[in-house]
């Protein structure tokens, strides 16, 4: 299920977005939670199944009618089961009117979830 990120849930987000190639040191990755949790067109989710297992993060500009997938980040011990291609999913299902864009870091695995 893709839950709306919460500060309680800061270590384990950070531990998910380190995952991602541009985010392996300490300071860009501050900076990258700092500005999901103050910039209102920013937006983390968490997928949760038995524990919280992936992580999603999207930017939505100017009300545009695109949603943009900035990070997607799946635990190792999880991964090759679907689970991003599930969040993908669910981010379009929560948001049926948005465009899904990637960016240059997701956008190989957004074009396999295929969801347009």
């Amino acid at each position: 299920m893709l839950i709306r990120y919460k500060k309680a849930f800061e270590k384990i987000a950070m531990g998910l977005l380190s995952f991602m190639p541009n985010e392996k040191d300490l300071k860009k990755l501050q900076q990258t939670m700092k500005e999901y949790e103050t910039e209102e067109f920013r937006q983390l989710f968490l997928w949760k199944e038995e524990d919280i297992i992936g992580l999603l993060g999207v930017i939505n500009l100017d009300a545009s009618n695109e949603l943009e997938i900035q990070h997607i980040s799946v635990n190792p011990s999880h991964r090759y089961q679907g689970v991003g291609k599930k969040m993908v999913k669910a981010l379009k299902e929560m948001y049926p009117e948005k465009n899904i864009t990637s960016n240059e870091q997701t956008q190989a695995f957004v074009e396999k979830c295929d969801i347009c």
